[in-house]
């Protein structure tokens, strides 16, 4: 096949029989590649490194370090294959800034959709728990993710999209990566969680709820919720309601592997590595039970648990627990794009889209690992990275 690419969109896709080249026409050869549309990693946190879960962090970090870190990492997605991505919390509004950034041509990066600050409950997952109420971290920042009540949620929320963001981000149950709460207590109630979808609907961005415990799990689905992250304790009830309501599942089902294996080396406190070790085995076996049960899977790893660019480890252990090859693609592809509500644009290569394409030497449909390795990169039109058809490295 060949596809012809015009500006930053895709022509025409056709056998190359039928497609000689017009002159003057630039020609890439990755015949001897498998040609994919370039990735989509619902779930990542650009502004976090792995390398520090310590709590000490928290009092170091600023929001001009977040967004040094966003920079780097998102050279390091996007040349990863990753042409598009959600980027979910951080300091405000730091995926917007990022989005219009790499939209301007000052950073290299995939194309974002820019979450907000993760919107929570006082003393919830993304509060600042466990310390006297003398201790003080970015105190000026809670106006844009501190919400208690109806009211104070619909604040936050067009608060939120005042500024730009793409996405809301609910945090409705306790989580991991916290010292002082329950991942299956749920934190947010189905009125507050309708509040959030009912007001980001009528703006048109779509609602992400954080969610691991199984109330946590349904309160999100039956108050609307496009999708659920995590969805790590989902029971039976959970999954059928998914399934009747058209509510996607992100599971981040590869960064237990890192964590346990690294956390404790950079300083993650003990506490959350216990955490992680309870919710991450049980987590994977719902991830197999969704797939049984036919809900919709779309892929997300929350990158930055685990060093940027690794995102697609994460199709192997897909593949361990149920999924075939084919089926991880399209979670991470098709799947992507429609909960992100950007189906016209992206997840396939077809005449209107934009020319997002990625290549692998071999075939991922026979062992996945391969898009670990992604030889060549273009993000609408542009080649960021060629070690298949011109044979060299990727240029800065």
């Amino acid at each position: 096949m060949t596809v012809i690419v015009e500006g930053d969109r895709i022509k025409e896709v056709l056998p190359t029989k039928q497609a000689p080249a017009p002159a003057g026409t630039e020609v890439l050869d990755l015949s001897k590649a498998v040609v994919l549309p370039g990735l989509i990693d619902t779930h990542v946190h650009l502004g976090s490194p792995a390398d520090r879960p310590d709590d000490l962090y928290q009092f170091e970090r600023t929001a001009q370090l977040d967004a040094f870190y966003g920079a780097v990492n998102a050279r390091k997605t996007l040349l990863a294959g990753f042409t598009t991505i959600g980027q979910m919390g951080g300091s405000p509004f730091l995926g917007v800034d990022l989005r219009n950034a790499v939209g301007r041509g000052l950073l290299q990066g995939p194309r974002i959709l820019a979450a907000g600050p993760n919107i929570t409950m006082t003393g919830g997952h993304s509060d600042f728990n466990g310390y006297p109420p003398t201790t003080r971290v970015r105190e000026e920042y809670r106006p844009f993710f501190i919400a208690d009540g109806v009211d104070e949620i619909r604040r936050v929320v067009r608060t939120q999209i005042k500024y730009g963001v793409d996405r809301i981000k609910l945090i409705g149950t306790g989580g991991v990566m916290s010292n002082a709460d329950n991942p299956d207590s749920t934190q947010y109630s189905i009125e507050e969680i309708k509040a959030a979808v009912e007001v980001a609907h009528r703006a048109g961005r779509k609602v992400a709820v954080h969610a691991h415990g199984a109330q946590g799990v349904k309160d999100a689905i039956l108050a609307g919720a496009d999708s659920v992250e995590h969805a790590s304790f989902a029971d039976p009830e959970g999954l059928r309601l998914a399934k009747e309501r058209g509510t996607y599942f992100v599971m981040d089902i590869y960064n237990d592997d890192y964590i346990l294996s690294e956390g404790e080396k950079h300083g993650m406190p003990a506490a959350q590595i216990e955490k992680e070790k309870s919710v991450g085995r049980i987590q994977r076996e719902t991830f197999a039970k969704a797939l049984k049960a036919g809900v919709k899977l779309a892929f997300g790893t929350d990158a930055g648990m685990y060093p940027h660019g690794d995102n697609a480890k994460q199709f192997a252990v897909m593949v361990r627990y149920g999924m075939s090859p084919a089926q991880a693609i399209q979670s991470a592809t098709i799947d992507a794009a429609d909960l992100l509500g950007r189906s016209k644009d992206l997840g396939s290569i077809e005449p209107g889209k934009y020319a997002d394409l990625i290549a692998v030497q071999g075939d991922p449909l026979k062992d996945v690992r391969l898009l670990e390795n992604a030889g060549f990169v273009m993000k609408g039109g542009k080649v960021f990275k060629d070690l298949i058809a011109a044979g060299f490295v990727e240029p800065w």
